[in-house]
Formats: structure tokens, C-alpha cells, sequence
């Protein structure tokens, strides 16, 4: 059997080529986030925005719920790939860094299907459900801080509907999953979560080792 193959600079620059539709406004967002502090290795990577909206676009999904917006491109990923109808509701810890984003999103003409929510995920996801969001969303994606993520993961659960996926990203975290070495709070919780899924019976599970990891999950 053949083994992963390694993605270099190279074939990388060939996949891209070949497969990555990133219009201008998308690339405008992707470069002015990696002129921030941290922001290029913050942001998703364009083929994992581009797999989000391939996942919405397919499974005709029209309510999605995102866990840390940044600068928002998935956010645009996602919106773009909704119909006219859709809903993205985002959520980030401050305001700060999603309005980047938000020039683009009108850019699109998207802006009207993104409802950006700020404050603490948890507590946004807690009122959410306490609202009736139950098994409302067709696909939420988590990619906020990683030592919360058995908690939203949990909680996510409740609120993708029966069918729906969980798109989790950074489940192998730099390759600190598997350092005996790491055991700061991030890595924790990411190898915590991946477990959990690992285990969970009410879930069918793919990680993808893609960018920095892809867990996808459908609720069963």
C-alpha cells in the first residue's frame, strides 16, 4: 500500500494549480491576514476553505454555525457556497479581526447570510441551544481555541442535526499530538477531542491528515 505522501512547496504550488478556484476577493482577505502577527498560520489554508464549501454545496446544507471567525475567509467560503436562502452564524471572541473580513464578505455580496455573534464560544453555543437551535445546523465548524474543543465538540452535537457534520480543524496540531513532550493546554484538548470522537458511537468519523489535520464527523 502506497503511504501519505509529503506535500512540499512544489507539489503544493502543482495541487493549486490544478484544483484551488480562489477568486480575487479571496485572495485579497488570504494576504492582507498573512501580513498580521501569526495571521498565515492562523488562517485556514485555501484548499480547506475550498473542501468547506464543497461540503456544503453537496449536501445541500443551508444553516451552518462557525467557531472562530479570524479574519473570515472560511467564513466567505462557507457563505459563498449557501444558497440565496442560507445562514452562517460566526462566532469570535472579539470584533477585532472579524471586521477585516467583513469588507470582503460585501465584496461577495454575502455579507447578508453572515450573522457574526462575539463572546465566549461556549456561552454562545449554550444560549444558542437554550434558544431552540437543537439540531438546526446541516454543518458547524469548529476552529477556535483548541483546549475548549472536547466542550464545543459536545456541544456541537446538539446542535448539528441528525445527519449533519462537524468539521473539526487542527486535529494534529502541528505534529504535537504525538510529542510526549506537549502537554500544554491546546494540545491537551485537541488530543482529548480526537479521542472522544475516536470513541463515539454516535458519530461516523474521517480525520484527514490535510493541512493541520481535518476531523470530519457526521452525527449518525
Amino acid at each position: 500500500m502506497a503511504n501519505q505522501i509529503a506535500t512540499g512547496p512544489k507539489l503544493l504550488e502543482y495541487v493549486r494549480e490544478f484544483s484551488l478556484r480562489e477568486d480575487d476577493i479571496l485572495r485579497d482577505l488570504r494576504q492582507l491576514t498573512a501580513e498580521l502577527p501569526h495571521g498565515e498560520a492562523m488562517q485556514v489554508m485555501p484548499e480547506e476553505g475550498q473542501l468547506l464549501a464543497f461540503l456544503i454545496a453537496s449536501a445541500g446544507v443551508v444553516d451552518v454555525l462557525e467557531l472562530g471567525t479570524f479574519t473570515g475567509y472560511s467564513t466567505l467560503c462557507m457563505a459563498r457556497a449557501l444558497p440565496p436562502h442560507g445562514r452562517l452564524i460566526t462566532c469570535d471572541i472579539t470584533d477585532r479581526w472579524p471586521e477585516i473580513g467583513a469588507d470582503h464578505w460585501r465584496r461577495a455580496g454575502v455579507s447578508g447570510r453572515i450573522d457574526l455573534r462575539i463572546g465566549a464560544a461556549a456561552d454562545l453555543l449554550e444560549k444558542m441551544l437554550a434558544d431552540g437551535y437543537s439540531d438546526r445546523f446541516g454543518l458547524v465548524f469548529i476552529d477556535a481555541d483548541k483546549a475548549n474543543y472536547p466542550r464545543y465538540y459536545e456541544l456541537a452535537l446538539r446542535l448539528v442535526r441528525p445527519g449533519g457534520m462537524v468539521v473539526v480543524d487542527n486535529t494534529l496540531f502541528f505534529g504535537r499530538v504525538i510529542d510526549p513532550l506537549a502537554d500544554d493546554a491546546d494540545t491537551t484538548g485537541v488530543r482529548e477531542v480526537n479521542a472522544t470522537i475516536r470513541d463515539d458511537r454516535r458519530v461516523d468519523v474521517c480525520m484527514l491528515p490535510m493541512a493541520d489535520g481535518i476531523t470530519l464527523v457526521r452525527r449518525r
